[in-house]
């Protein structure tokens, strides 16, 4: 079973910048597809950005094309979201998930979840 903990969230004006971390344990990451979603009060979970371990391949979100970035260290099992030029409209909860197989966006696909953490940014 696959445990996954993300921490790094919080509050930062508008133009600033935030890393968010996903420690994940319990299975073998070679076999996983991780993937960053965030849900913003009375909107649907989306996908933001994600990254396949085996092939090392990203796939981003439109809107956060040129401003976020996924990255890994592999020894410690953990994803890095890196979050630069930070938008009000980023203001959601994030969440780190994983799924065995190739990348894809939609979130059923996702086998296991992390609880999130809250991202606000202010104007």
């Amino acid at each position: 079973q696959v445990q996954l903990v993300e921490s790094g969230g919080g509050l930062v004006q508008a133009g600033g910048s935030l890393r968010l971390s996903c420690a994940a344990s319990g299975g073998p990451s070679s076999l996983y597809t991780m993937g960053w979603f965030r849900q913003a009060p009375g909107k649907e979970r989306e996908f933001v950005i994600g990254f396949s371990w085996r092939g090392g391949s990203t796939l981003d979100a439109d809107s956060v094309k040129g401003r976020f970035t996924i990255s890994r260290d592999n020894a410690k099992n953990t994803v890095f979201l890196q979050m630069n030029s930070l938008k009000p409209e980023d203001t959601a909860v994030y969440y780190c998930a994983a799924r065995r197989g190739s990348m894809v966006q939609r979130t059923p696909d996702y086998d296991y979840w992390g609880q999130g953490t809250q991202v606000t940014v202010s104007s």
